[in-house]
């Protein structure tokens, strides 16, 4: 069933098309996501659709009591209300709903048997019951809780006046109030970048159980994944289609790109040609009809445009300074504020090389932890030694402020170069996507994500052998993120960094350190090896401590162990019993590489399945799927932290 229907509509600003003939169907079905470069007009295409810019062309219809619920971007404040409150407006339209059954109840009362009207006021009346009770509104209070809670405000914060909330808390409000209003189709225009790790987990969850549609702009490539499968990507106006999931339209679109570019560098070669021969030619009277001809032939080409998304930042970071091994070491940290303790007894070191992401739920202290390992902020007790020859480089979630709005981009990149490197700074903006005439726009006129770049460019002027990144990929759209990953990969000093999205920390962090409630924990190994050991210890929480695989061995290893420091005179069994457990771990490591190496081959072979048509076109079986690969990498982390325990008794007998 289409709820809603686009057909033929545009929008331009100037002498621009943002939206250019577009067709759209949305159904209680469509799990879509709305890709495109920045300024492609993804917004624009929300704000048509739920009525909030009016098309110059075209129409938006949808079938009757159809209803929409929108999340901007950014820009909404609440006040004068409870939090708990302001959640509860979203079932105003449920209220009505209630005061018009009265009503009907009202009118019936009066009818007199036979009336023409009754029958279409017992129709109405069964509908509003039908939709009241669906909506959740007897059960509100709960659910009001839930959603609050899954978003990840406390029973604190119900009470609280929402104007008490920053910025971000605002938005996660609005998002509250969004999903609690229960429409037919939801449009939500980056909902995750107000939402920490949990939040974006809780809210995955929430839209796999939603039964209406819904159209999502994001950035961060994880949430996509599991939540759409179907793609449609703005591009010169146009609209296409993908189906499957943001991971597979990738792959599709790469390919197609690719044949985009060898034909844009076709053309170009044959623009240059023409170009050439008019330059050559133009005041030669004997070759002015040639001349007027070729005029005419590049007037009448039409020229291929190469999508943003292809013009990539490529950069890497340059070598450098080489440190100490160790370059930090944190003792007794603390930190107040008030009577407020943010940091309690914090107790970690960082050696060279390291890529440590920080984690915890919003508020937990990682942004205090990062100002002040930064020199940010020196208000604290405790003691920070840093290593031999370590240099710090900083970026914090506040880059605005580091930016003279009043300059020109030139202008501030140059500012803060090195005189050295001033003669290449227009071809390193050009890596960072400032090209031509970019360069000379104010700082005030950039978006986020390009006053993001140029503050990561001036982080960049200064090599630093310890970096600390403060939500680096705040807006950021992916094709930067990804570049930027691959930059810090191969960055060969240390990195010490907070992000909430997924996929950049799973691929970039080799430790990570918890912050809950101002306490330190320490976890060696990448997020995925963070996660299982956080499962296992719900597990453990809940009386469900899960199978340990290891457990005998380890205890038979360090039984032998201890025998053998302890008694050096042990007779011929004994140390035949010794070499008998070494053969007995010896084999058992054997096999859990032969159970690694097949978990990974059956792990190449369940993403090749969700590579295919028939899968990522079925949002259940692409959900199973990656619930698959999940458990897959987690028994995988398992059998290799079972391999490295083994191997240690291995080499202590």
């Amino acid at each position: 069933m289409s709820f809603v229907n686009i057909a033929g509509i545009s929008v331009a600003y100037s002498n621009r098309d943002v939206i250019d003939k577009i067709n759209l169907n949305i159904s209680e079905n469509s799990k879509i996501a709305l890709a495109g470069a920045n300024g492609s007009g993804k917004t624009t295409l929300l704000k048509v659709i739920v009525g909030q810019i009016v098309p110059d062309s075209g129409s938006v219809s949808m079938q009757k009591e159809t209803r929409i619920s929108y999340l901007p971007q950014s820009g909404v404040v609440y006040s004068g209300q409870t939090l708990f409150n302001e959640a509860d407006k979203a079932f105003i339209p449920f209220q009505k709903m209630i005061e018009r059954i009265t009503e009907i109840e009202k009118e019936l009362a009066l009818s007199k048997e036979g009336e023409g009207n009754i029958s279409s006021l017992l129709e109405e009346h069964h509908l509003l019951q039908e939709t009241v009770l669906n909506s959740g509104y007897y059960e509100r209070e709960g659910e009001i809780e839930t959603v609050l809670a899954g978003l990840g405000f406390s029973r604190a914060d119900l009470e609280k006046m929402t104007e008490s909330f920053s910025g971000g808390w605002q938005m996660r409000i609005a998002l509250a109030r969004t999903l609690l209003e229960k429409p037919d189709i939801l449009l939500l225009d980056e909902p995750t970048n107000y939402l920490d790790i949990e939040a974006r987990q809780w809210l995955e969850d929430f839209l796999y159980k939603f039964k209406g549609g819904y159209i999502i702009v994001s950035h961060d490539r994880f949430f996509l994944d599991v939540t759409c499968n179907e793609v449609i990507e703005l591009f010169d106006g146009k609209l296409s289609r993908y189906k499957g999931n943001y991971s597979a339209y990738e792959k599709i679109r790469e390919q197609e790109l690719q044949s985009l570019v060898q034909r844009y560098e076709r053309q170009q070669e044959e623009i240059e040609k023409i170009e050439f021969f008019i330059r050559r030619f133009r005041y030669n009277a004997s070759k002015a009809a040639l001349v007027q001809s070729r005029v005419k032939q590049l007037e009448n080409i039409e020229k291929i445009e190469i999508p943003e998304s292809l013009k990539k930042m490529r950069f890497r970071f340059p070598s450098p300074p080489h440190s100490g091994k160790e370059v930090l070491l944190i003792e007794e940290l603390n930190k107040y504020y008030g009577d407020f303790q943010a940091l309690k007894n914090v107790n970690f070191y960082v050696t060279r090389g390291e890529k440590i992401a920080l984690a915890g739920k919003n508020g937990a202290g990682k942004s205090t932890l990062l100002r002040i390992l930064s020199h940010t902020d020196k208000e604290y007790s405790g003691n920070i030694k840093p290593g031999k020859d370590v240099n710090t480089g900083y970026f914090s979630q506040d880059f605005e402020a580091t930016l003279n709005n009043e300059n020109s981009v030139i202008d501030e990149i140059e500012s803060s170069s090195p005189t050295e490197l001033i003669p290449s700074l227009r071809n390193l903006l050009g890596a960072f996507l400032f090209r031509g005439d970019d360069i000379q726009k104010k700082i005030s006129y950039l978006s986020g994500g390009e006053k993001n770049r140029i503050a990561l460019l001036k982080l960049l002027l200064h090599p630093s052998n310890l970096l600390i990144l403060d939500e680096p990929t705040n807006h950021l759209d992916l094709n930067s993120k990804d570049i930027l990953l691959e930059a810090l990969k191969k960055y060969s000093g240390t990195l010490i960094f907070v992000s909430h999205d997924r996929y950049f920390i799973e691929n970039l962090a080799t430790r990570v350190l918890e912050l809950d409630n101002g306490i330190a924990r320490d976890y060696p190994g990448g997020y995925d090896y963070y996660l299982f050991r956080k499962k296992k210890e719900e597990e453990e929480k809940s009386g469900d401590p899960g199978i340990n695989l290891f457990a005998e061995n380890i205890s038979s290893a360090s039984l032998v162990q201890k025998n053998n420091r302890t008694d050096q005179t042990e007779d011929r069994e004994k140390e035949k019993a010794l070499k008998k457990e070494k053969r007995k771990l010896e084999k058992r490591a054997e096999e859990i590489m032969v159970l690694v190496d097949d978990l990974d081959q059956k792990a190449k072979q369940i993403e090749e399945m969700m590579g295919k048509v028939e899968f990522y076109s079925d949002g259940q079986k692409i959900k199973e799927l990656k619930e698959s690969l999940r458990q897959n990498k987690n028994t995988q982390v398992e059998l290799l932290s079972e391999w490295e325990s083994i191997e240690a008794a291995i080499n202590s007998l």
